[in-house]
This record gives structure tokens, sequence and C-alpha cells, in this order.
């Protein structure tokens, strides 16, 4: 005969008030003893709480973020009656410290136990993944989604979550071993052995500085980027004498409505009209690596320095804004990525990133392609330099021009040398005679 079982959160210690981050059980699912039913995180520790029962789950009594202590209702369970029988069950507790032994925790006295796991694992698709440890041990995960990365051999510290708070979830995983398996190379199979876990203090003083959220988020962005990104860097410099005037002139007719336009407003007026002429620029390879996207919009990312870190925020349907209302956007998103207001809706759908450090100096560097981007261009500072320029009689002098070095990275799986030459050769014409930006 049936019974309907009150399933409690059971003694988890001084915790309370515990967040709900995962449900792992729907109403109608047949669950066994110690199946777990929802993951809960503290400020200290992530737990899984197992069923006492074996049966099918008739109610579900909390939802994810939900605030949960001891003695609260998790699901009502319906059980037969030879399992009625309560089995004393702890939550499976993970910190920190603990990681590795909460990976493969003790099995509980049961009267129905279930089937011992084989001996032997099953075959890993990423199995020439180096998983990062420490960083495995520090990711933002849940132990049942830990448990399933190690069984596939991912690497949690690879990866950034969609869930909640940025928590990792099984669809993440997923989708980094599917990316894995299509690029034939994570970028942690390279072969290369982990940094060595070195005390410093032993050469001198030290000081110890946790990196940011922003810095840590963008770290793992960037090295997933490099590593599975082909990179290629074409150089090249633009005349942009004829531009600095103009712009000084647009900014003393505007002065009185306050607008300033900068150069990264022309940069972007330029990059609409070189991505409609190589539109493999504007696109993104798909999860399988083997489709190309063409994008019928022009969304621009632009990377800004804040205290905080490094941010990408999109601006927009560039190819439909003028250049007075490109460089309103450009000084009032600058404005929220200093206060912090950015959402990630504002750094999402870019097509291509631009990168300028002409503010601060440099005569060229290396960007990091901002994938699923496959280009960007970087900027640094202009300068004056002899250009020699012919006259009408085939005769030359050198002259003082206002030169802007470029340096566009690019993603060789979608985009060939020539393409990349081209490409910098035509957005430097356009920035060399703005009429250019009337065609």
């Amino acid at each position: 005969m049936a019974e309907i079982k009150d399933i409690l959160v059971p003694d988890i210690g001084d915790f309370d008030g515990v967040e709900v981050i995962e449900i792992l059980v729907a109403v109608g699912d047949q669950i066994a003893v110690e199946d777990p039913i929802a993951s809960l995180e503290s400020d200290k520790a992530a737990m899984e709480i197992p069923s006492p029962f074996a049966g099918t789950v008739k109610e579900v009594k909390i939802s994810i973020g939900d605030k949960v202590s001891e003695g609260n209702l998790l699901i009502t369970l319906e059980v037969s009656e030879d399992n009625s029988a309560a089995i004393e069950v702890p939550a499976t507790t993970t910190s920190p410290a603990k990681e590795e032994k909460a990976a493969t925790p003790a099995p509980a006295a049961s009267p129905a136990p279930k089937a011992a796991a084989p001996a032997t694992p099953r075959p890993s698709p990423t199995a020439n993944v180096s998983i990062n440890e420490d960083g495995f041990r520090k990711a933002h995960a849940s132990p049942s989604v830990r448990k399933f990365a190690r069984e596939l051999g991912a690497d949690l510290s690879q990866m950034t979550g969609t869930g909640e708070k940025n928590r990792i979830l099984k669809e993440d995983v997923k989708t980094w071993v599917k990316q894995a398996l299509a690029q034939g190379n994570s970028g942690g199979g390279l072969g290369v052995e982990p940094m060595p876990e070195i005390d410093f203090s032993q050469f001198g003083e030290i000081e110890t500085q946790a990196l940011t959220r922003i810095n840590k988020l963008t770290g793992k962005f960037l090295h997933r980027n490099w590593v599975t990104v082909p990179h290629v860097t074409q150089f090249d410099e633009s005349d942009i004498s004829e531009l600095e005037k103009f712009r000084k002139q647009l900014n003393e007719e505007n002065k009185k409505n306050g607008t300033r336009i900068t150069v990264l407003a022309f940069l972007m007026k330029a990059l609409v009209s070189a991505l409609k002429e190589f539109p493999r620029f504007n696109s993104s390879l798909d999860h399988t690596g083997e489709n190309l996207i063409l994008k019928q919009y022009v969304n621009i990312g632009v990377a800004m320095d804040t205290p905080d870190g490094l941010v990408v925020p999109v601006i927009r349907d560039c190819d439909r804004k003028s250049l007075i209302e490109l460089a309103q956007e450009l000084v009032d998103t600058s404005q929220r990525a200093r206060d912090k207001k950015l959402s990630p809706t504002d750094m999402s759908g870019g097509c291509i990133t631009i990168s300028s450090l002409g503010g601060i100096g440099g005569t060229a560097f290396t960007p990091i392609v901002n994938a699923p981007e496959v280009a960007i261009l970087g900027v640094s500072r202009s300068s004056i330099k002899p250009v020699y320029i012919k006259n009408n009689d085939g005769d030359g002098e050198f002259v003082p021009r206002l030169m802007l070095p470029l340096s566009l990275s690019y993603d060789h799986r979608v985009i060939d040398g020539a393409d990349g030459a081209r490409f910098t050769s035509y957005l430097s014409s356009v920035l060399s005679d703005t009429r250019r930006l009337l065609l």
C-alpha cells in the first residue's frame, strides 16, 4: 500500500537560511534511496540533500532561490509500504577544503542498496584534458555537476556558468565538452604541466591581492579564446590627418550641446563600412565548427577599462546610427561601465570588438579575439610621421601626417591572411578620406 511521505531538510550542521541553487527532481520522477533531491549553498559550503526513501515525487515544495533550514519541507513522496522505513542519510556537504573527499561519499546503509558502480569508469570524450585541480575545487558548481564534470573529464575551471550568480550547470558542462570535441582541442589538452605552487615569501616580502570578479571572468574568457582560436594579427597604419581636422571642426560646432566626438566614433562608422564590404568578418562559427553564421546586423563591442577590470559593452545597430548618436552613446555607456551599471545584456551580441589604447600609448599590440566573434581591432596612439606623397608631376616630398596604428587579430579558421590585409587596407582608406563613409 502506497504512503505519502514528507521529505524535510535533514540536520545540516550550523547552517541556517541556506539557498536552494538546484532542484534535481520533478513531479512524477521515480527516485531511489540516496538519490539527490536538491542542492543547497551557504557562504561556506555546497551540499546535496539525498532522499531517505524510494518512490514517486508527488509535489515539489521549493523553488530555486528559496532559503531553507533544518526541518523545512522539500518534497512529498509516494512510497510503497516496503520502502516506508526512514533511512538515516546525512546531506552530502562540499567545502573548499574537503572537495576531493566529498566527490566520492561513503555509501549509507540501506535495505535496498543501489547497484554498485562499475569499477572501470567510462571512456572520457575529453581524455586529453589536463584538469586544473585548484581551479576545479574553486569553481562555482554543485556537487552533482562536479561529479558529472569529472565523469566526462571536463575542467570546471575553464567554464563560465550560465546559472544564477554564474553557477556552472550541467548544460554548461555539456556545451564545453561539445566544443572540445568539435575543435579537437579544448585548450586543456596541450600536454602542458600546471603551474607549480610556489611560496614566493621565501624570496622576500609579498602582498596577496584577490582578483576582482571581473578579472576572474575576463581571465577565463581570454584563456579559452587564446587556446581555442588560431590567431593571426595584421598590422597597418591609417593617415587620419584630415579626419582629425574634421573631428575638431565638429566638436567646435557641437560645443553648445556638449557632444564630444572622439576618434572611436569614426572608427565605428568605418568598421560598419568595412563589415559591409567584407561580410565574412561579421560572422561566427556555430558550435560544431562546421557552419558559418553571417550576421545581418552590426553591433560593435568596445573594450573599456574600469577600476575593477576590463569590460566590453556592445553598442547595437551601429549601421543605423549617426556619428553624433554613436558619440553620445559611447559617453553614456562609458559612464555606466564605471558606475557598475552594465547588465549581461549590455555585453552580449557583439559582431566585432574595438580595443583602443590610444589614450594610454604604445605603437602596436596583439588583441585577443573575443569569441564567438571572429575579429577584433586594436588601436594604438596616433603620432606625426613623415609620409612620402607624390604630386601630379610624379615628384614627391615627405610631409608630416598624423598616422593611426591598427592591429587586427582574426580567427584564421574563418579569415585568410589575404582577406585580413584587404580588410585593414580598406579600413585605412576609409579613415583617411571620411567622404568614403558616405558611400
